[in-house]
Protein backbone atom coordinates (compact mmCIF):
# COMPACT_ATOMS: atom_id res chain seq x y z
CA UNK A 1 0.00 0.00 0.00
CA UNK A 2 2.83 2.43 0.80
CA UNK A 3 4.44 1.79 -2.63
CA UNK A 4 1.09 2.37 -4.40
CA UNK A 5 0.55 5.62 -2.46
CA UNK A 6 4.05 6.86 -3.43
CA UNK A 7 3.40 6.11 -7.10
CA UNK A 8 0.09 7.97 -6.94
CA UNK A 9 1.80 10.94 -5.24
CA UNK A 10 4.52 11.15 -7.91
CA UNK A 11 1.94 10.89 -10.66
CA UNK A 12 0.14 13.89 -9.17
CA UNK A 13 3.27 16.11 -9.50
CA UNK A 14 3.26 17.86 -12.90
CA UNK A 15 6.28 17.23 -15.12
CA UNK A 16 8.65 20.16 -15.50
CA UNK A 17 7.87 22.08 -18.67
CA UNK A 18 10.45 21.50 -21.40
CA UNK A 19 11.24 24.71 -23.25
CA UNK A 20 13.59 25.36 -26.16
CA UNK A 21 15.14 28.73 -26.90
CA UNK A 22 17.00 29.47 -30.15
CA UNK A 23 19.88 31.96 -30.17
CA UNK A 24 21.61 33.21 -33.32
CA UNK A 25 24.84 35.20 -33.63
CA UNK A 26 26.98 36.60 -36.41
CA UNK A 27 30.25 38.44 -35.91
CA UNK A 28 33.05 40.35 -37.64
CA UNK A 29 30.89 41.42 -40.58
CA UNK A 30 33.45 44.12 -41.50
CA UNK A 31 31.13 45.76 -44.07
CA UNK A 32 31.11 42.75 -46.44
CA UNK A 33 27.74 43.54 -47.94
CA UNK A 34 28.06 41.57 -51.17
CA UNK A 35 28.63 37.82 -51.63
CA UNK A 36 32.28 36.81 -52.04
CA UNK A 37 34.62 33.88 -52.68
CA UNK A 38 35.26 31.71 -49.59
CA UNK A 39 36.30 28.14 -48.78
CA UNK A 40 36.68 27.28 -52.46
CA UNK A 41 33.20 28.52 -53.35
CA UNK A 42 31.98 31.66 -55.08
CA UNK A 43 28.84 33.55 -54.09
CA UNK A 44 29.13 33.04 -50.32
CA UNK A 45 27.78 35.39 -47.66
CA UNK A 46 25.87 38.56 -48.46
CA UNK A 47 23.93 40.74 -46.05
CA UNK A 48 20.62 40.46 -47.96
CA UNK A 49 20.64 36.70 -47.41
CA UNK A 50 21.67 37.02 -43.78
CA UNK A 51 18.91 39.51 -43.03
CA UNK A 52 16.35 37.34 -44.85
CA UNK A 53 17.31 34.34 -42.71
CA UNK A 54 17.49 36.28 -39.44
CA UNK A 55 14.12 37.95 -40.10
CA UNK A 56 12.51 34.54 -40.57
CA UNK A 57 14.07 33.08 -37.44
CA UNK A 58 13.18 36.17 -35.39
CA UNK A 59 9.51 35.73 -36.39
CA UNK A 60 9.76 32.22 -34.96
CA UNK A 61 10.98 33.56 -31.62
CA UNK A 62 14.78 33.38 -31.91
CA UNK A 63 17.08 35.81 -30.13
CA UNK A 64 19.61 37.43 -32.50
CA UNK A 65 22.99 38.94 -31.59
CA UNK A 66 25.90 40.64 -33.33
CA UNK A 67 29.40 39.98 -32.03
CA UNK A 68 30.64 43.39 -33.23
CA UNK A 69 33.21 44.65 -35.74
CA UNK A 70 30.52 45.83 -38.12
CA UNK A 71 32.91 48.16 -39.99
CA UNK A 72 36.59 48.10 -40.94
CA UNK A 73 38.37 51.32 -41.91
CA UNK A 74 40.54 51.05 -45.02
CA UNK A 75 39.07 47.85 -46.49
CA UNK A 76 36.61 47.12 -47.90
CA UNK A 77 35.86 50.37 -49.73
CA UNK A 78 32.21 49.88 -48.82
CA UNK A 79 33.11 50.56 -45.18
CA UNK A 80 34.88 53.84 -46.00
CA UNK A 81 32.05 55.14 -48.20
CA UNK A 82 29.00 53.94 -46.27
CA UNK A 83 30.33 53.33 -42.74
CA UNK A 84 27.48 52.17 -40.45
CA UNK A 85 24.69 52.44 -43.03
CA UNK A 86 23.68 48.80 -42.51
CA UNK A 87 23.46 48.93 -38.72
CA UNK A 88 19.87 50.24 -38.55
CA UNK A 89 18.82 47.64 -41.13
CA UNK A 90 19.01 45.23 -38.20
CA UNK A 91 16.54 47.22 -36.09
CA UNK A 92 13.77 44.85 -35.07
CA UNK A 93 16.04 41.88 -35.85
CA UNK A 94 19.13 42.13 -33.63
CA UNK A 95 18.53 42.08 -29.87
CA UNK A 96 22.00 43.27 -28.80
CA UNK A 97 25.46 43.90 -30.26
CA UNK A 98 28.91 43.62 -28.74
CA UNK A 99 31.30 46.53 -29.15
CA UNK A 100 34.09 45.41 -31.48
CA UNK A 101 37.56 46.88 -31.72
CA UNK A 102 36.89 48.16 -35.25
CA UNK A 103 33.54 49.79 -34.48
CA UNK A 104 35.27 53.02 -33.32
CA UNK A 105 37.50 53.10 -36.45
CA UNK A 106 35.93 56.33 -37.74
CA UNK A 107 36.03 58.16 -34.42
CA UNK A 108 33.93 58.53 -31.30
CA UNK A 109 31.55 61.07 -32.86
CA UNK A 110 30.75 58.81 -35.82
CA UNK A 111 30.17 55.84 -33.52
CA UNK A 112 27.91 57.94 -31.29
CA UNK A 113 25.85 58.96 -34.33
CA UNK A 114 25.62 55.31 -35.36
CA UNK A 115 24.39 54.28 -31.90
CA UNK A 116 21.62 56.88 -32.06
CA UNK A 117 20.12 55.11 -35.08
CA UNK A 118 19.75 51.77 -33.30
CA UNK A 119 16.92 50.27 -31.31
CA UNK A 120 19.24 47.59 -29.89
CA UNK A 121 21.98 48.17 -27.31
CA UNK A 122 25.73 47.92 -27.86
CA UNK A 123 27.20 46.07 -24.88
CA UNK A 124 30.69 46.00 -23.35
CA UNK A 125 31.09 45.27 -19.66
CA UNK A 126 34.62 46.67 -19.35
CA UNK A 127 34.33 49.71 -21.65
CA UNK A 128 33.65 53.08 -20.05
CA UNK A 129 30.25 54.44 -21.08
CA UNK A 130 28.79 51.14 -22.27
CA UNK A 131 26.15 48.91 -20.69
CA UNK A 132 27.50 45.61 -19.41
CA UNK A 133 24.55 43.31 -20.08
CA UNK A 134 20.95 42.88 -21.15
CA UNK A 135 18.22 40.43 -20.15
CA UNK A 136 15.66 38.94 -22.51
CA UNK A 137 12.42 37.25 -21.44
CA UNK A 138 11.61 34.35 -23.77
CA UNK A 139 8.91 31.75 -23.20
CA UNK A 140 8.91 32.41 -19.46
CA UNK A 141 12.70 32.19 -19.23
CA UNK A 142 15.27 34.92 -18.59
CA UNK A 143 18.37 34.90 -20.80
CA UNK A 144 21.20 37.18 -19.66
CA UNK A 145 23.77 38.30 -22.23
CA UNK A 146 26.91 40.38 -21.90
CA UNK A 147 29.95 41.42 -23.93
CA UNK A 148 33.59 42.21 -23.23
CA UNK A 149 36.37 44.22 -24.80
CA UNK A 150 39.23 41.76 -25.30
CA UNK A 151 42.64 42.02 -23.68
CA UNK A 152 44.10 43.56 -26.87
CA UNK A 153 41.62 46.47 -27.14
CA UNK A 154 43.96 48.97 -25.43
CA UNK A 155 46.52 48.47 -28.23
CA UNK A 156 44.07 47.98 -31.11
CA UNK A 157 41.67 50.85 -30.46
CA UNK A 158 43.44 54.12 -31.28
CA UNK A 159 40.33 56.32 -31.00
CA UNK A 160 40.66 58.92 -28.24
CA UNK A 161 38.22 58.74 -25.36
CA UNK A 162 37.93 54.97 -25.05
CA UNK A 163 38.91 53.42 -21.74
CA UNK A 164 38.94 49.70 -21.03
CA UNK A 165 38.86 48.13 -17.57
CA UNK A 166 39.90 44.71 -16.32
CA UNK A 167 37.90 42.20 -18.37
CA UNK A 168 38.01 39.36 -15.83
CA UNK A 169 36.85 41.59 -12.98
CA UNK A 170 34.07 42.99 -15.17
CA UNK A 171 33.00 39.49 -16.23
CA UNK A 172 32.91 38.21 -12.63
CA UNK A 173 30.81 41.17 -11.51
CA UNK A 174 28.45 40.89 -14.48
CA UNK A 175 27.94 37.13 -14.20
CA UNK A 176 27.40 37.44 -10.44
CA UNK A 177 24.81 40.17 -11.01
CA UNK A 178 22.98 38.17 -13.68
CA UNK A 179 22.99 34.97 -11.63
CA UNK A 180 22.39 36.19 -8.10
CA UNK A 181 20.47 39.45 -8.47
CA UNK A 182 18.61 39.04 -11.74
CA UNK A 183 18.21 35.25 -11.36
CA UNK A 184 18.55 34.55 -15.07
CA UNK A 185 18.18 31.03 -16.39
CA UNK A 186 21.24 31.19 -18.68
CA UNK A 187 24.26 33.46 -19.16
CA UNK A 188 25.64 34.08 -22.65
CA UNK A 189 28.72 36.01 -23.82
CA UNK A 190 28.12 37.44 -27.31
CA UNK A 191 31.67 38.88 -27.97
CA UNK A 192 34.22 40.51 -28.51
CA UNK A 193 37.50 38.83 -27.62
CA UNK A 194 39.95 36.26 -29.00
CA UNK A 195 39.53 32.51 -28.77
CA UNK A 196 42.35 32.37 -26.21
CA UNK A 197 40.64 35.02 -24.09
CA UNK A 198 37.31 33.19 -24.35
CA UNK A 199 38.81 29.92 -23.15
CA UNK A 200 40.69 31.57 -20.29
CA UNK A 201 37.52 33.41 -19.28
CA UNK A 202 35.47 30.22 -19.14
CA UNK A 203 38.06 28.66 -16.82
CA UNK A 204 38.34 31.74 -14.60
CA UNK A 205 34.70 32.81 -14.35
CA UNK A 206 32.20 30.03 -13.62
CA UNK A 207 28.56 30.48 -14.50
CA UNK A 208 28.82 31.24 -18.25
CA UNK A 209 26.72 28.73 -20.18
CA UNK A 210 27.57 29.77 -23.73
CA UNK A 211 30.24 31.85 -25.47
CA UNK A 212 29.62 32.97 -29.03
CA UNK A 213 33.06 33.25 -30.59
CA UNK A 214 34.18 36.47 -32.29
CA UNK A 215 37.25 38.62 -32.98
CA UNK A 216 39.51 35.70 -33.99
CA UNK A 217 37.49 35.14 -37.20
CA UNK A 218 37.59 31.46 -36.31
CA UNK A 219 35.25 28.84 -37.71
CA UNK A 220 34.47 26.36 -34.92
CA UNK A 221 31.59 23.94 -34.40
CA UNK A 222 29.78 23.74 -31.07
CA UNK A 223 32.02 22.27 -28.38
CA UNK A 224 32.59 22.37 -24.64
CA UNK A 225 35.60 24.38 -23.58
CA UNK A 226 37.93 21.87 -21.95
CA UNK A 227 37.77 21.85 -18.17
CA UNK A 228 34.56 23.89 -18.00
CA UNK A 229 30.80 23.59 -18.36
CA UNK A 230 30.79 26.35 -20.99
CA UNK A 231 29.76 25.72 -24.58
CA UNK A 232 31.21 27.67 -27.50
CA UNK A 233 31.03 27.98 -31.27
CA UNK A 234 32.29 30.58 -33.73
CA UNK A 235 30.91 31.64 -37.14
CA UNK A 236 34.11 32.63 -38.96
CA UNK A 237 33.83 36.10 -40.54
CA UNK A 238 32.03 38.43 -42.95
CA UNK A 239 28.66 36.61 -42.65
CA UNK A 240 30.09 33.42 -44.14
CA UNK A 241 28.20 31.62 -41.36
CA UNK A 242 25.66 32.37 -38.65
CA UNK A 243 25.91 30.55 -35.31
CA UNK A 244 22.69 28.82 -34.28
CA UNK A 245 22.24 27.38 -30.78
CA UNK A 246 19.23 25.69 -29.21
CA UNK A 247 19.07 25.68 -25.41
CA UNK A 248 16.68 23.18 -23.80
CA UNK A 249 15.33 23.85 -20.31
CA UNK A 250 13.39 21.65 -17.91
CA UNK A 251 11.52 24.26 -15.96
CA UNK A 252 14.19 26.85 -15.25
CA UNK A 253 17.10 24.42 -15.42
CA UNK A 254 19.29 24.29 -18.51
CA UNK A 255 19.42 20.65 -19.59
CA UNK A 256 20.95 20.57 -23.04
CA UNK A 257 22.74 22.71 -25.61
CA UNK A 258 22.89 21.86 -29.31
CA UNK A 259 24.08 23.97 -32.19
CA UNK A 260 25.41 24.34 -35.70
CA UNK A 261 26.88 26.84 -38.13
CA UNK A 262 24.42 27.94 -40.82
CA UNK A 263 26.15 28.67 -44.12
CA UNK A 264 25.07 31.95 -45.69
CA UNK A 265 24.62 31.17 -49.39
CA UNK A 266 21.98 31.01 -52.11
CA UNK A 267 19.98 28.42 -50.15
CA UNK A 268 18.82 31.09 -47.66
CA UNK A 269 15.85 33.43 -48.17
CA UNK A 270 16.77 36.87 -49.50
CA UNK A 271 15.42 40.19 -48.27
CA UNK A 272 14.61 41.60 -51.70
CA UNK A 273 14.45 45.24 -50.59
CA UNK A 274 17.91 44.98 -49.03
CA UNK A 275 19.26 43.19 -52.12
CA UNK A 276 18.03 45.97 -54.40
CA UNK A 277 19.47 48.62 -52.13
CA UNK A 278 22.83 46.83 -52.01
CA UNK A 279 23.01 46.56 -55.80
CA UNK A 280 22.34 50.29 -56.21
CA UNK A 281 24.87 51.25 -53.55
CA UNK A 282 27.56 49.02 -55.05
CA UNK A 283 27.03 50.63 -58.46
CA UNK A 284 27.42 54.06 -56.88
CA UNK A 285 30.56 52.92 -55.10
CA UNK A 286 32.24 51.58 -58.23
CA UNK A 287 31.35 54.74 -60.19
CA UNK A 288 32.60 57.08 -57.46
CA UNK A 289 35.87 58.65 -58.71
CA UNK A 290 37.33 58.31 -55.21
CA UNK A 291 36.93 54.53 -55.27
CA UNK A 292 36.83 53.54 -58.96
CA UNK A 293 40.62 52.81 -59.07
CA UNK A 294 40.04 49.97 -56.60
CA UNK A 295 38.01 48.06 -59.17
CA UNK A 296 40.69 47.86 -61.87
CA UNK A 297 42.31 44.51 -62.66
CA UNK A 298 45.60 43.60 -60.97
CA UNK A 299 46.01 40.26 -62.74
CA UNK A 300 44.09 37.16 -63.75
CA UNK A 301 44.54 33.95 -61.76
CA UNK A 302 44.11 30.56 -63.41
CA UNK A 303 43.44 28.87 -60.07
CA UNK A 304 42.53 30.20 -56.62
CA UNK A 305 45.13 30.90 -53.97
CA UNK A 306 44.24 29.63 -50.49
CA UNK A 307 44.88 31.65 -47.37
CA UNK A 308 47.66 29.22 -46.42
CA UNK A 309 49.37 29.64 -49.79
CA UNK A 310 48.81 33.40 -49.72
CA UNK A 311 50.45 33.70 -46.31
CA UNK A 312 53.42 31.53 -47.30
CA UNK A 313 54.00 33.49 -50.52
CA UNK A 314 53.72 36.86 -48.84
CA UNK A 315 56.26 36.14 -46.09
CA UNK A 316 58.69 34.81 -48.70
CA UNK A 317 58.19 38.05 -50.62
CA UNK A 318 58.75 40.09 -47.45
CA UNK A 319 62.00 38.25 -46.89
CA UNK A 320 63.14 38.87 -50.46
CA UNK A 321 62.29 42.59 -50.77
CA UNK A 322 63.82 43.45 -47.37
CA UNK A 323 66.93 41.28 -47.93
CA UNK A 324 66.17 39.43 -44.68
CA UNK A 325 67.07 35.95 -43.49
CA UNK A 326 63.74 35.41 -41.75
CA UNK A 327 60.25 36.85 -42.27
CA UNK A 328 57.03 36.35 -40.36
CA UNK A 329 53.50 37.74 -40.17
CA UNK A 330 50.50 36.79 -38.05
CA UNK A 331 47.67 34.84 -39.67
CA UNK A 332 45.34 37.74 -38.84
CA UNK A 333 46.92 39.68 -41.73
CA UNK A 334 45.47 37.21 -44.28
CA UNK A 335 41.69 37.12 -44.28
CA UNK A 336 40.42 35.55 -47.50
CA UNK A 337 41.64 33.35 -50.36
CA UNK A 338 42.20 34.92 -53.76
CA UNK A 339 39.53 33.81 -56.25
CA UNK A 340 40.30 32.49 -59.71
CA UNK A 341 39.81 34.75 -62.70
CA UNK A 342 40.02 38.54 -62.81
CA UNK A 343 41.50 39.93 -59.61
CA UNK A 344 40.82 43.55 -58.67
CA UNK A 345 42.61 45.78 -56.21
CA UNK A 346 39.53 45.64 -53.99
CA UNK A 347 39.58 41.83 -53.91
CA UNK A 348 43.27 41.93 -53.04
CA UNK A 349 42.44 44.35 -50.21
CA UNK A 350 39.81 41.90 -48.97
CA UNK A 351 42.51 39.25 -48.64
CA UNK A 352 45.08 41.65 -47.16
CA UNK A 353 42.86 44.25 -45.45
CA UNK A 354 45.52 45.93 -43.31
CA UNK A 355 48.14 48.33 -44.65
CA UNK A 356 51.00 46.73 -42.74
CA UNK A 357 54.48 48.19 -43.17
CA UNK A 358 57.50 45.89 -43.34
CA UNK A 359 59.96 46.50 -40.49
CA UNK A 360 63.30 44.80 -39.84
CA UNK A 361 65.40 43.99 -36.81
CA UNK A 362 68.54 42.03 -35.97
CA UNK A 363 67.93 38.96 -33.78
CA UNK A 364 69.93 36.01 -32.51
CA UNK A 365 68.93 32.53 -33.58
CA UNK A 366 67.66 31.65 -30.09
CA UNK A 367 65.38 34.74 -30.17
CA UNK A 368 63.96 33.72 -33.54
CA UNK A 369 63.32 30.22 -32.16
CA UNK A 370 61.28 31.73 -29.31
CA UNK A 371 59.11 33.56 -31.87
CA UNK A 372 58.63 30.29 -33.75
CA UNK A 373 57.74 28.44 -30.54
CA UNK A 374 55.18 31.12 -29.70
CA UNK A 375 53.62 30.70 -33.13
CA UNK A 376 53.48 26.91 -32.70
CA UNK A 377 51.71 27.36 -29.35
CA UNK A 378 49.01 29.40 -31.12
CA UNK A 379 48.40 26.99 -33.96
CA UNK A 380 44.97 27.37 -35.50
CA UNK A 381 44.39 30.88 -34.16
CA UNK A 382 44.75 34.38 -35.56
CA UNK A 383 48.02 34.71 -33.65
CA UNK A 384 49.75 31.82 -35.36
CA UNK A 385 52.44 33.19 -37.67
CA UNK A 386 53.40 32.42 -41.23
CA UNK A 387 57.20 32.11 -41.16
CA UNK A 388 59.90 31.95 -43.83
CA UNK A 389 63.22 30.91 -42.27
CA UNK A 390 66.34 28.84 -42.94
CA UNK A 391 66.07 25.13 -42.19
CA UNK A 392 68.68 25.49 -39.45
CA UNK A 393 69.00 28.42 -37.02
CA UNK A 394 72.14 28.80 -34.94
CA UNK A 395 71.46 30.16 -31.46
CA UNK A 396 74.37 32.61 -31.28
CA UNK A 397 74.27 33.78 -34.88
CA UNK A 398 72.60 37.08 -35.79
CA UNK A 399 69.84 37.16 -38.40
CA UNK A 400 68.07 39.97 -40.22
CA UNK A 401 64.36 39.49 -39.46
CA UNK A 402 61.49 41.12 -41.37
CA UNK A 403 57.96 41.38 -40.03
CA UNK A 404 54.98 43.74 -39.98
CA UNK A 405 54.71 46.81 -37.82
CA UNK A 406 51.60 45.14 -36.33
CA UNK A 407 53.48 42.06 -35.13
CA UNK A 408 56.47 44.05 -33.85
CA UNK A 409 54.48 46.73 -32.01
CA UNK A 410 50.94 45.49 -31.32
CA UNK A 411 50.49 41.70 -31.40
CA UNK A 412 50.41 40.35 -27.86
CA UNK A 413 53.25 37.94 -27.11
CA UNK A 414 55.22 38.77 -30.23
CA UNK A 415 55.80 42.44 -29.47
CA UNK A 416 57.30 41.48 -26.11
CA UNK A 417 59.83 39.22 -27.85
CA UNK A 418 60.60 41.43 -30.83
CA UNK A 419 63.43 43.97 -30.47
CA UNK A 420 63.21 47.54 -31.67
CA UNK A 421 62.59 47.42 -35.42
CA UNK A 422 63.38 49.87 -38.18
CA UNK A 423 60.78 50.75 -40.84
CA UNK A 424 61.59 49.94 -44.45
CA UNK A 425 59.02 52.24 -46.06
CA UNK A 426 57.61 49.21 -47.91
CA UNK A 427 54.07 48.01 -47.33
CA UNK A 428 53.13 44.35 -47.55
CA UNK A 429 50.01 44.67 -49.68
CA UNK A 430 51.61 47.03 -52.21
CA UNK A 431 54.67 44.84 -52.60
CA UNK A 432 52.45 41.82 -53.21
CA UNK A 433 50.31 43.78 -55.68
CA UNK A 434 53.43 44.70 -57.62
CA UNK A 435 54.57 41.07 -57.65
CA UNK A 436 51.17 39.96 -58.99
CA UNK A 437 51.18 42.63 -61.67
CA UNK A 438 54.68 41.58 -62.71
CA UNK A 439 53.57 37.96 -63.02
CA UNK A 440 55.54 36.63 -60.04
CA UNK A 441 52.77 34.22 -58.97
CA UNK A 442 54.36 30.84 -59.50
CA UNK A 443 52.09 29.72 -62.33
CA UNK A 444 48.90 31.18 -60.93
CA UNK A 445 48.61 33.85 -63.63
CA UNK A 446 47.25 33.31 -67.07
CA UNK A 447 50.01 33.78 -69.61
Amino acid sequence: MRKIALVLLLAAVPALARTRVVLLQFSDYHSHALPFYSEGKADQGGIARAIGYLERERRHGALVFSGGDMVNKGAPAWSDKYRCTEWPWFNGIVDAMALGNHDPDYGADVLAACREQLDYPILSANTLGYTASAIFDVKGLRIGVFALAGSDFPTLVRTPGFKFGDRLAAARETVHDLRNREHVDAVVLIGHESTEDDEALARSVPGIDLIFGSHSHRKAALHRIEGTGTWSLSPSQYLTYISRVEMTFDGHRLRDVTGELVRVDASLPVDKAVAERIASMEKDLENDPSYAPLFVTVTTLRVPMSVAELGARVVELMRAVSHADVALSTASSFRQPLPPGRLTVEELRASLPYDNQIVVATMRGDQVKRLMALSASRKGTDNEAFIAAPDVLEDGREYRVATTDYLARVAAGYRELFPKAEPTGMHVREEFRKSLSAGATGGHMKR
